[in-house]
């Protein structure tokens, strides 16, 4: 199979981590038609990231942004501030999560860990709908 890349839109999700790899899934049918390959996820923004983490009890997505907040504070002199408060540790937190996962497929399955999943991480209090392009190459 020749490569394939989509761009799609998720919903506006509130700031914080959620868990987005059924919209992922959904976005590319061809994932079904890979028996080996690898599926590329780039978010197009620079404050929201994405990460892999636990997919099965929802205190990790709280505790994901409390220690992210507490790492990254928004009380810190930064110069950045015509967008508001919560624009430059957006930005911060963004770089140090990153901007990209890539997920081993096979047999037309996203090769995840049984407690993993792709996490949208919103930094803003109003990010937005967020775009993502999917790259699939496999054959």
């Amino acid at each position: 199979m020749p490569w394939t890349q989509k761009q799609f839109s998720l919903p506006s999700y509130r700031r914080g981590f959620h868990i987005i790899t059924r919209h992922v899934k959904e976005a590319i049918p061809e994932l079904a038609e890979i028996e080996v390959g690898l599926l590329h996820v780039f978010i197009k923004h620079t404050s929201a990231s994405l990460t892999i983490n636990e997919n099965a009890d929802p205190d990790v997505l709280i505790d994901m942004e409390s220690s992210v907040n507490a790492i990254v504070p928004e009380e810190f002199p930064y110069v950045h501030t015509c967008e508001g408060p919560d624009d430059m540790p957006a930005h911060v937190k963004a770089s140090m999560m990153g901007s990209s996962v890539s997920v081993p497929v096979n047999q037309g399955q996203l090769q995840l860990g049984t407690w993993q999943g792709i996490y949208l991480c919103e930094h803003r209090n109003h990010g937005g709908s967020r775009k993502l392009v999917l790259t699939l190459q496999g054959e």
